[in-house]
């Protein structure tokens, strides 16, 4: 049975899509089985892996999905990475909160839907929008788990609480079993002393739910979203492939009960599954 993970952070601008995207790519590539389901209206999630949402007729995005309109099965898309499948988004989701308002059981549409492809994954990952309403109250109904990209900068910390209240609400009303996946600091700058000091704050606060591995502001990050590739299809030997391998290395060490055939030795090695630059 496939883990969802819910990938939030109502600010904008924190790697969140950045990270969803990447870490899906970098866990296919360890042959893991994973579903990438954009959900956030801009739709940058798909454009990450080189589908470009559009309102065309036939193309059934996660739109449809939420509104009944197909089964999931029906909207999920090949990426051309291996193990790597995509239900896309676009801007008609931006309608859907309104268009959901008087729905029955409008919070549990998503969890609803996936119910008939959970078996078919691993792993399960949704890029939620920047906004903490009726879409991403959706994606924490249906999830397991939230991972949470964290930039080290102050303001991103005041969010972090008010998101924290949220999950404690969707526990306390619709989603008991609701974890932390964990908390992944973005935009790391080594150099500046503000990165270090939010770094510090934080595993002082949130402890072991804090990823080891943080996410270093690397311009091969940006690069890679213009051509339509992860990072591991973009250049391999960036320092931003590197942070996002150790970081699908640290997801796979915490879940290996759910992976018994995955060794520790093999994700605790220097070796990885890479693919050529530029494929």
């Amino acid at each position: 049975m496939g883990k969802v993970i819910a990938v939030v952070n109502q600010k904008g601008g924190v790697g969140k899509t950045t990270t969803t995207v990447n870490l899906a790519a970098s866990l296919s590539l360890a042959d893991q089985r994973v579903l990438l389901i954009d959900f956030d209206p801009q739709g940058n999630a798909s454009s990450g892996v080189g589908i470009t949402p559009n309102l065309d007729e036939n193309f059934y995005s996660s739109y449809h999905v939420l509104m009944g309109e197909v089964p999931v099965s029906t909207a999920v898309r090949e990426t051309g990475i291996d193990h790597l499948h995509l239900v896309a988004g676009n801007s008609h989701l931006a309608g859907a909160e309104i268009e959901l308002v008087g729905a029955f059981a409008r919070e549990g549409k998503l969890k609803a839907a996936l119910a008939e492809i959970k078996q078919k994954y691993d792993y399960i990952f949704i890029d939620c929008p920047p906004t903490l309403g009726l879409l991403t109250v959706n994606a924490l109904t249906a999830a397991d788990t939230v991972l949470i990209p964290l930039q080290a900068e102050y303001f991103a910390l005041e969010g972090l609480g008010q998101l924290m209240t949220t999950i404690g609400l969707i526990r306390q009303s619709l989603n008991p079993d609701l974890q932390i996946e964990g908390i992944v600091l973005t935009m790391f700058n080594s150099q500046v002393k503000l990165s270090h000091e939010i770094e510090n704050e934080v595993r002082t606060h949130f402890g072991e739910q804090v990823f080891k591995t943080v996410i270093p502001r690397n311009i091969k990050l940006s690069e890679c979203t213009s051509f339509g590739k992860p990072i591991v299809l973009y250049d391999v030997n960036s320092k931003g492939c590197v942070a996002y391998l150790d970081l699908a290395r640290e997801v796979l060490t915490r879940n290996q009960a759910a992976h018994p055939g995955i060794t520790l030795e093999s994700l605790q090695s220097n070796t990885f599954p890479q693919p050529e630059v530029g494929a």
